[in-house]
């Protein structure tokens, strides 16, 4: 039976100044090296031998009812905008409405130049392709809202970095690839019809209880506080918090230089772009209020009674720290047993952390350990932490199934950047199994019993730094 993506296309249908018709440039000798088999089941994919699903996951044969394009949008990078961006090295196939009834984007990453590539190669190679499989299917498995991979090919072509690299192409599914920075094209340029049809295309497609811009702008602010809280409480950091790279939908997307914290540390930073610190774990609250602002000064293009308008949208960003502290709240009570935190819980979930800091305690071991209450372990100054675990332990008293809540919050295994690093440098010389063996492990994250991989990386193994994939 010859391979099936039941496609159903509604991006393609928008006026041409949203997008540039692109097919991927095909690549010379391609390799399958990992297809979801679970998420083509959800898509409704099905069908088609090893051979054309390389072909077709490596942009040498399009699809039927594919109709392929590179996305238009705008951004602000580290804080400074750049008037146009879109997809550089991707090419989006198409759409499907998957068995859930959740419409979802089918985009090729790493296939080729496109209209705005700005003089790069639109090549990815095997490295970072890798690492956005491995987190993005972690995120998943973590139940935290991302977008996913549905195949990984290797394109027998190398991609010239700062070295030759093998290069390779992602399948990345997405509820859309609509970002910040698709409204900030517009409303830059002064195109309101366009940003009238994109607003009216994200409702409807997204959010369809809004009933207007600024609805729109309430629900993707509620949307970023929920993302921004459970990618704290897993102790993930995005790295690269562009405008460009915000969904509107309320998922991770863009796995650049982003990282998972070993000893814990608020200020700190892997990204090695991010030189001022401006993306580090704890400014992603205030980076996440900051991208709203950038939507909502979009967004008021589109008012007639601007002074009405403006006073809106303000009282919805000015909203938005209330609600990340609400689900910060919510996020790391459960991480300590507590089901339903309250204000009164905040000072010992920040007393915890602190002793963590000042000890360089692991992250997720520590967590992870207040499950089975041995997390003293993790500490230098036990007797501070004995100290404040008599009341943590008092205030469980009043929780029926504490134990139950940590299971669900705190994960025993994440993807460590000393394993991730591990995993690219077999895979560029053939040897994918670490890569099997991560993904596996990764997917039961809250019961893998796979302890090397869980294990915190010793002094020669750590990860200081991580690259963007161009």
């Amino acid at each position: 039976m010859p391979l099936n993506i039941p496609f159903d296309n509604t991006y393609a249908g928008l006026p041409e100044g949203f997008f540039s018709s692109q097919n991927p440039t095909p690549v010379k000798a391609p390799s399958l090296i990992a297809f979801n088999k679970d998420l083509a089941n959800l898509l409704g994919i099905n069908g088609g031998d090893i051979d054309e699903m390389t072909q077709t996951f490596a942009g040498n044969a399009v699809p039927t009812g594919a109709a392929p394009l590179a996305q238009l949008y705008a951004g602000h990078q580290f804080g400074n905008y750049n008037p146009q961006l879109g997809d550089g090295r991707a090419v989006l196939m198409g759409e499907v409405v998957g068995t859930d009834g959740v419409r979802r984007d089918i985009q090729l990453k790493g296939s080729g130049p496109t209209p705005y590539s700005r003089n790069g190669d639109g090549r990815a190679w095997l490295g970072p392709v890798l690492r956005e499989y491995v987190v993005s299917e972690a995120m998943h498995a973590l139940a935290i809202p991302t977008t996913r991979a549905l195949a990984a090919v290797q394109t027998g072509e190398p991609v010239f970095r700062e070295a030759a690299f093998p290069g390779a192409v992602l399948t990345r599914v997405a509820r859309s690839h609509l970002r910040v920075g698709t409204f900030q094209v517009f409303a830059h340029r002064g195109q309101l019809e366009n940003l009238q049809t994109l607003t009216d295309y994200a409702i409807q497609r997204h959010y369809p209880d809004a009933t207007g811009p600024m609805d729109l702008l309430r629900a993707v602010c509620a949307a970023q506080a929920k993302l921004i809280a459970a990618w704290m409480s897993v102790g993930f950091i995005h790295g690269v918090m562009n405008t460009d790279n915000c969904s509107i939908s309320g998922e991770t997307i863009d796995y650049g230089p982003c990282a998972f914290m070993d000893a814990y540390a608020e200020r700190r930073v892997f990204s090695s772009i991010d030189r001022g610190s401006r993306y580090a774990f704890a400014n992603q609250p205030d980076i996440a209020v900051w991208n709203m602002a950038q939507l909502a000064t979009s967004l008021l293009q589109l008012a007639t009674n601007k002074e009405a308008a403006v006073e809106e949208a303000t009282a919805i960003v000015h909203a938005m720290p209330s609600q990340l502290e609400a689900e910060w709240l919510k996020r790391f009570g459960a991480k300590l047993g507590i089901a339903d935190a309250s204000p009164a819980d905040h000072a010992m979930i920040e007393d915890l952390l602190r002793m963590m800091e000042k000890d360089g305690s692991d992250y997720t071991n520590t967590f992870a350990a207040l499950r089975t209450d041995t997390a003293h372990d993790q500490f230098i100054d036990r007797d501070s932490f004995n100290a404040w675990a008599v009341s943590w332990r008092e205030r469980l008293t009043q929780e029926k199934e504490p134990t139950a809540t940590m299971a669900t919050a705190n994960p025993v295994i994440i993807p460590r950047n000393h394993r991730i690093e591990e995993m690219i440098q077999a895979a560029v010389t053939g040897d994918l199994a670490p890569f099997k063996r991560l993904n596996t492990a990764l997917a039961t994250p809250f019961e893998t019993t796979d302890s090397n991989l869980h294990r915190a990386p010793s002094t020669a193994e750590i990860v200081p730094a991580t690259f963007c994939g161009t």
